[in-house]
């Protein structure tokens, strides 16, 4: 059966109280019905649940760690979302099918950094983290709403460039970043792979046109 693809409007507010309007933008996806919002404190479990579940196992020697990792990522974002930071929104999709099993499905965190002597990308500059999709929606086009969203709101703040880090042997996510615009910034030495064993890290970057926005 194909999947028919409608046009729908996303929707978010600002959680500065200096921003309370509505935004919109319109994407593509599948038969799935998403609304992009940002983050309340009614949410967090939710959120924690689905970042722990994409960069933590729940299977083999270290499940039993799983919800120690839960609760340290929910108190990490309880103590953001609380902290009025400027120029910080944590956005999530949800589910608006009336029969969703699950009503959150991704998450993304987007604030303001400051450069260290491996990014060198300027005193200061807009972050994205946390990127993180249910695994029963991925593919349906969550994570590049969400990626659509963060611009939105970056082009608002009047910031004209993103950020992000992606692994190395992250092949998926990579090939979503490229899709979207991002291009390599800069790549982590090779002592971490030679020291660690790990995967290096790429600063990803996508400067922003406002007509490709709209």
């Amino acid at each position: 059966m194909k999947n028919i693809n409608t046009k729908l409007a996303l929707t978010y507010w600002f959680s500065d109280p200096s921003h309370q309007k509505k935004v919109t933008a319109s994407a593509e996806h599948s038969s799935h019905h998403f609304q992009i919002r940002a983050a309340t404190s009614a949410d967090l479990r939710g959120v924690a649940q689905i970042i722990t579940e994409s960069f933590h196992s729940q299977n083999g020697l270290w499940g039993w760690a799983f919800p120690l990792l839960r609760l340290g990522i929910y108190e990490d974002l309880k103590h953001r979302l609380l902290s009025s930071l400027p120029h910080h929104i944590c956005l999530v999709a949800v589910n608006t099918h009336s029969n969703a099993t699950h009503q959150l499905v991704g998450t993304v965190e987007m604030g303001v950094r400051f450069s260290d002597p491996w990014t060198q990308v300027g005193k200061s500059f807009l972050y994205l983290s946390n990127l993180a999709v249910h695994p029963e929606y991925r593919r349906h086009g969550v994570a590049s709403q969400l990626l659509a969203s963060c611009e939105q709101v970056s082009q608002e703040w009047g910031f004209d460039d993103l950020y992000l880090h992606v692994l190395e042997n992250n092949y998926q996510a990579r090939q979503l970043y490229f899709k979207l615009g991002y291009k390599v910034q800069t790549v982590e030495s090779n002592l971490n792979i030679f020291f660690f064993r790990q995967s290096r890290h790429i600063l990803l970057h996508k400067h922003l046109h406002l007509d490709a926005i709209i």
